[in-house]
């Protein structure tokens, strides 16, 4: 009988406890570090087998063994196993009889819809664009192929030269600031060429043309990879020295955004506008 009374008095104890309300203690968590939680927002094992895919980003290898996939991604070899055999289900890689792995034919289709979908007009036009009103001078992308470079793109300022190089024409690039700035970022050997590299542009006075001036910087997609150059340019009288390197961080500033922007989207696909 006492036992009983003292498992009862306990059990009412437990029970006349108000419950804790979820009100009583506001989350310190605020919207952003919610919505960044594993689980909430993303799935995780998504983003694990997105990183197999992109772990043939890291160079020119076609096939990469069990254990690279796994030290380039992070991951143990069992996972990186069941992923990489999940993706291959539906043809995103393909193992070989030696159990290596490559890209399968549905990676290859992707990325052929993206370039197929891709306008890079739509991407360069609103940067230069921006980069012309905000500089009031002339803005322009060159891409290269060879020993040449070409204006792919050019939006002009109000105080535009009339003699500029038009869109399409060729020029050779170690002559003015853009072709410079692309052989820096091709490695040129060379006194100028390092430091325009460790600068990140270059800027040049009525070199290619008397009356012309500029500052231009390499454009970098992916993996580093030189796509061109963007330059801020117009006359000689407007453009000081002063003035050229007031210009260079707002040029340079619209080349990464451009390199971001264009990432995803080869070289060949620039130059395919054009062909010297």
């Amino acid at each position: 009988m006492r036992n009983n009374y003292h498992r009862f008095m306990a059990k009412s104890s437990r029970s006349s406890t108000p419950p804790a309300s979820s009100s009583a203690r506001p989350s310190s968590k605020s919207p952003a570090d919610i919505s960044q939680e594993p689980g909430r927002e993303h799935v995780h094992a998504v983003v694990r087998a997105m990183s197999l895919l992109k772990a043939f980003d890291g160079g020119d290898e076609v096939f990469l063994s069990l254990t690279e996939l796994a030290r380039r991604t992070g991951m143990h070899k069992p996972t990186a196993l069941r992923l990489a055999r999940t993706l291959a289900l539906s043809r995103f890689l393909v193992q070989r009889e030696d159990g290596a792995w490559r890209l399968g034919p549905a990676a290859g289709w992707i990325g052929s819809r993206y370039q197929a979908q891709f306008d890079v007009g739509s991407v360069i036009e609103p940067i230069l664009v921006r980069l012309a009103a905000e500089t009031g001078e002339s803005a322009s992308f060159y891409v290269h192929e060879g020993n040449l470079r070409s204006c792919l793109m050019r939006c002009d300022g109000p105080n535009a030269r009339p003699d500029h190089p038009r869109s399409g024409e060729l020029l050779p690039l170690e002559l003015g600031a853009p072709g410079r700035a692309i052989l820096a970022a091709l490695g040129e050997p060379g006194d100028l060429y390092e430091r325009i590299r460790r600068r990140g542009f270059h800027w040049a006075r009525a070199e290619r043309s008397t009356g012309a001036a500029a500052v231009a910087a390499a454009v970098r997609g992916g993996q580093g990879m030189v796509l061109g150059a963007v330059s801020t340019s117009g006359p000689v009288e407007r453009l000081t020295p002063v003035a050229l390197r007031k210009l260079a961080p707002i040029t340079v500033a619209a080349a990464r955004q451009l390199g971001l922007a264009l990432g995803g989207v080869p070289a060949t696909a620039l130059r395919a506008t054009w062909h010297p």
